[in-house]
């Protein structure tokens, strides 16, 4: 993100560089306000969300899946993620994100009877699938995705 310059992104954006500094007090308020909007939409939409948190678990993953699949919320992993390489503050957001994701479908997976390594594993398959799907595999279409989430819940639970 070092290569952003206000001047550029105001000229992308159509305002004025006035008109950027009317709404941040500068770049590194800009940085900050897409972290936290990154944290927000892609993780705690989910994380904290009492709806979803009341599922039993296998519904809770399911619809955890559906979720970041119709609104793809994986769409700025790579560009957050390639930033947290570089910027400690994107690193620590990085981190505290992939904690929240572990956390959250770890609980599932334990409410389902999963503990130790097993858990571990099952939780990482589940978050590192659903971040890298998409940009992985960009070429699948979405009724594709659609049905492998099944499919995927039930060798992910299948003991």
């Amino acid at each position: 993100m070092s290569d952003v310059k206000i001047e550029t992104l105001a000229k992308a954006l159509g305002i004025s560089k006035s008109g950027f500094y009317w709404h941040f007090n500068n770049r590194d308020e800009l940085l900050d306000c897409l972290l936290d909007f990154w944290v927000h939409e892609v993780t705690e939409v989910i994380t904290e969300n009492s709806e979803i948190s009341a599922l039993d678990p296998m519904t809770r993953l399911r619809r955890t899946a559906e979720i970041i699949l119709d609104f793809h919320l994986v769409r700025y992993e790579i560009g957050i993620r390639q930033w947290a390489l570089k910027n400690e503050k994107a690193a620590e957001m990085v981190a505290l994100v992939n904690k929240r994701r572990m956390d959250f479908i770890g609980e599932a997976l334990r409410e389902l009877g999963f503990a130790g390594e097993d858990l571990e594993m099952r939780t990482m398959l589940f978050v590192c699938y659903h971040t890298w799907e998409s940009p992985m595999f960009a070429d699948l279409s979405v009724e594709h995705r659609r049905k492998l989430i099944n499919r995927r819940l039930e060798l992910i639970t299948s003991r």
